[in-house]
């Protein structure tokens, strides 16, 4: 896998916050056609290729999730595999990226 670029992650994370192309371009100020490039892009540098039955957005999220974990688990208050108590008493995931 390549090394994802600052905006790949910017995306991802909101992906993983499970918005659609469309909330992603406005939270960006970017294109929906910007946005589905993007995507296509990550889900090649994971190696995750489309089938008619397969949902590449959320194969992708599971895959960030894996390799960065998710801050979005902390927002939803879910303890992920990376879950950790913090010294402020709070839990959150010690791999996501900021």
């Amino acid at each position: 896998m390549r090394d994802l670029t600052p905006f790949e992650h910017l995306v991802a994370d909101h992906l993983c916050d499970g918005l659609s192309n469309v909330a992603i371009a406005r939270a960006t100020a970017h294109s929906e056609k910007v946005i589905e490039n993007t995507v296509s892009r990550m889900a090649r540098a994971f190696g995750i290729t489309s089938d008619g039955d397969t949902n590449i957005r959320v194969l992708l999220a599971l895959a960030y999730r894996t390799h960065f974990g998710d801050a979005s688990f902390d927002k939803l208050n879910v303890d992920c595999s990376h879950s950790k108590v913090g010294e402020d008493g709070n839990r959150y995931c010690d791999k996501h990226v900021d």
